[in-house]
């Protein structure tokens, strides 16, 4: 027996249509189901194969700045998503933490309007050891942010970054 693969996550959450909003139409995600009485609602990136890798339902008891969960990953399929996501993140005034190469992807950190950490990123084919996670510049053009992923996977220096 072994796992496969991650089913499906949720937050418990305190303004379920600020929520909603911020998944289905910054993200693009599709709301694959909601109850309104029971104040939640299902997400999914492929409604075709999955009816919902994502939930919110409203209920949140923790406090605001609790740390309750610590990252969920979005797979894109280019870099040209992550630089959309990147000039999105900043027309819509989403808060990033970082943009980053791990060697093995390209990602953005960014917080939800709860401020619950979230990450884009495109998987590169390749196997680097982690944690390794160094500041990338999503302003360059495409081949000079590839450059740049190569550039500082080779050079020396602590492979681990932490937000400045």
């Amino acid at each position: 027996m072994s796992i496969t693969g991650l089913g499906h996550t949720g937050f418990w959450v305190d303004d379920l249509e600020k929520m909603r909003d911020f998944y289905s139409r910054v993200l693009g995600l599709t709301v694959t189901d909601e109850d309104e009485e029971r104040r939640i609602v299902f997400f999914s990136s492929r409604p075709d194969e999955e009816h919902h890798e994502f939930v919110l339902q409203e209920g949140r008891t923790a406090p605001a700045g609790s740390k309750l969960t610590h990252q969920v990953s979005w797979r894109v399929d280019s870099l040209e998503s992550i630089i959309d996501f990147h000039h999105r993140f900043r027309a819509e005034g989403i808060e990033v933490q970082q943009e980053v190469t791990h060697g093995n992807a390209i990602g953005i950190y960014f917080f939800d309007p709860e401020g619950n950490r979230n990450e884009v990123y495109l998987r590169l084919e390749r196997d680097v050891r982690q944690p390794f996670r160094k500041s990338l510049d999503l302003d360059l053009p495409p081949e000079e942010i590839m450059a740049e992923v190569e550039r500082l996977l080779t050079e020396g220096g602590p492979a681990y970054q932490p937000v400045q």
